[in-house]
């Protein structure tokens, strides 16, 4: 099958895809975005977070062929090319990366956070963070990360 999307504001096509390959392996083994990462491949980690037609989803529980003719905005695709978005820059200052494995997933559900409550409370990041796992910290320096990323967006 002939997958068609517009991935990061560009129109892409990926030819021979099968149909029970997952958004997941077509963003990073065929279009080479690995800012998405494979960890569970059963949604509980949020490692694989992206948005299509601007809803957060995590991209291993979304066929290919559901994504065609959508639009589909990865980490990649967040950052202004060479400079990081605000939360991104959050991420890096606030110290929030440890193997950087979760980092994506973090980034994209704060940034769908942020842009939908430019000032949350902590019970708001808590509840926006909910679907992401991170294996090497305590996740402080990550509410850190999203509380420097909120203060930016609200001045």
């Amino acid at each position: 099958m002939r997958l068609r999307l517009v991935v990061n504001g560009e129109v892409r096509e990926v030819d021979d895809v099968w149909e029970g390959e997952s958004l997941l392996y077509v963003l990073r083994e065929r279009l080479e975005l690995p800012g998405s990462k494979n960890a569970c491949e059963q949604g509980e980690c949020g490692s694989c977070s992206v948005y299509v037609d601007g809803s957060l989803v995590c991209s291993c529980l979304v066929l290919a062929g559901q994504a065609e003719g959508r639009e589909v905005v990865t980490v990649e695709g967040i950052s202004d090319g060479d400079d990081l978005h605000p939360v991104q820059r959050a991420f890096v200052d606030a110290g929030a990366v440890q193997c950087g494995f979760c980092t994506p997933g973090f980034v994209v559900a704060t940034h769908d956070l942020l842009r939908r409550n430019p000032d949350p409370d902590e019970a708001d990041i808590r509840e926006a963070l909910a679907g992401n796992l991170c294996r090497c910290t305590g996740y402080e320096k990550i509410l850190d990360a999203v509380r420097l990323a909120a203060r930016g967006a609200t001045g």
